[in-house]
């Protein structure tokens, strides 16, 4: 069920009226996890009883971890037990068919076989099972105490707003809001409302109009000449952007008219001067997640510069590819780990004096743009020969057909001129206050644009795929 659907405008309007009537908080949170199973079903309700087998399993071993009290064995293996089942899961309906055919090509030549599984990846696995894992190891590690009311718990992996594609939130800040008698206010309505539109807006009216021109020159890698292939990749870097961090808007609001509070996962990422400070701007809950637990595992920056640029460089492979189960996304990873881990030694032996002059920040946000819309190609690219395609036109050879999309040029243009703002610190809807007239005039138009000048075909989230 996508958020832009009627069924889920009826679905929510009836939850909606449900919590505004109901009394008992208790009932209130049990119908939030009726309709946010419900939602996940819609997909196909076969694979309801993995994320509930998932649910149980998860709030068992935490349950286990919280009983164990001082036994450092027994809680060391009830973590093991977690992860590998999280893990397991992840490696059997994401990765198996992906190392299947990565060892297939290993022995084809020897004349041996492997064959593959014929496995629907259930939506949003990659973001449930990120979650589950950091709920079982924030309990071992004494962050919070387990949840021993099942269906909060339950609610807590299932809630619908940010079910399917983020953000990846920590029991420590849901958990909570969920044992509270959370009650509608037209505050938290407004608000919510207004980062839903503009998430809709972002979705709708910018990243499906742009997707029609980049599927065509990413399909038709090498035809187009260096000016179209870049403003391609470009467009795709906006349609990534506005797809996902709209997604997350639309989620964040959904979650804010109930009275819920989520985290922000994007803050105006393109702006960003370093790839360092990219990652804090981009998918914020997962950098976070990655940072926590699974870098500074490894030993973070704690145990020389050499294990730390090798601590950086594994955990965005690993990054990399839990967006997809190929090697374009590794790639991708390795881009952005030799990047962080470059970015690292630059500022060790150059200091960071250097990238606070005008000049410096300004080379500073060039390279780290460079690397960026570069490392996309590999991200969107459905393999090595099409991406190095990509490439040739951009760097290489430019020759070829030109196409300067109309709509592609005004929205990059639109883009450069917001972020110059945001950057200048003059621009942020977000914080106009519901009583002033640019709000309502700024969501009209919004919702006009979106009615008025609708998507041709249907174009889901493109992190559904994760």
């Amino acid at each position: 069920m996508l958020f832009n659907q009627p069924e889920f405008i009826l679905l929510f309007i009836a939850l909606l009226i449900g919590l505004a009537v109901v009394k008992s908080p208790v009932l209130r949170r049990r119908m939030l996890l009726a309709a946010s199973w419900y939602f996940y079903a819609y997909w196909d309700w076969r694979l309801l009883g993995l994320l509930i087998a998932s649910t149980f399993v998860n709030y068992l071993i935490a349950l286990g971890i919280g009983a164990a009290g001082s036994s450092v064995g027994r809680r060391k293996t009830l973590l093991v037990a977690s992860v590998v089942y999280n893990l397991g899961l992840l490696g059997l309906f994401k990765y198996f068919n992906f190392f299947v055919e990565s060892l297939g090509w290993i022995l084809g030549p020897l004349g041996l076989r492997v064959g593959t599984l014929d496995i629907v990846l259930p939506i949003g696995i990659s973001f449930y099972t990120f979650q589950a894992m950091a709920y079982v190891i924030d309990v071992h590690r004494g962050l919070i105490q387990p949840c021993r009311d099942f269906f909060n718990f339950a609610l807590f992996i299932a809630f619908f707003p940010q079910l399917v594609a983020g953000p990846i939130v920590r029991a420590t800040d849901l958990l909570p809001q969920l044992q509270l008698d959370v009650r509608l206010s037209w505050h938290d309505v407004f608000l919510g409302f207004r980062q839903f539109t503009i998430g809709l807006f972002k979705k709708l009216f910018i990243a499906d109009r742009l997707a029609g021109f980049v599927d065509q020159v990413f399909a038709n890698a090498g035809v187009f000449d260096g000016a179209s292939t870049w403003l391609a990749v470009l467009a795709y870097g906006i349609q990534i952007y506005c797809d996902f961090s709209g997604y997350s808007d639309m989620a964040i609001g959904t979650a804010r008219i109930m009275g819920y509070r989520l985290p922000e996962n994007f803050d105006a990422p393109y702006v960003s001067t370093s790839i360092t400070e990219f990652w804090r701007r981009w998918h914020i809950t997962l950098s976070s997640w990655l940072r926590d637990y699974l870098y500074i595992p490894l030993g973070g920056s704690r145990k020389g510069r050499r294990r730390t640029y090798v601590n950086l460089l594994i955990t965005m492979v690993l990054g990399g590819l839990w967006h997809g189960a190929s090697w374009t996304f590794a790639c991708w990873g390795t881009l952005h780990g030799l990047a962080l881990a470059g970015d690292k030694w630059v500022h060790a032996r150059l200091g960071s004096d250097r990238s606070c002059s005008p000049g410096g920040r300004l080379f500073g946000w060039l390279i780290t743009m460079l690397i960026v819309f570069t490392g996309w190609v590999f991200f969107r690219a459905p393999s090595f020969h099409q991406a190095f395609l990509i490439l040739d036109r951009m760097y290489v050879h430019p020759g070829g057909i030109a196409w300067y999309h109309p709509f592609a040029i005004s929205v990059l243009v639109a883009m450069v001129v917001v972020h110059i703002l945001v950057a200048a610190d003059r621009l942020g809807l977000e914080r106009l206050a519901p009583d002033r007239i640019l709000s309502p005039v700024a969501l009209f138009s919004m919702w006009w644009l979106v009615l008025a000048f609708p998507p041709e075909g249907f174009n889901p989230f493109v992190y559904f795929q994760f």
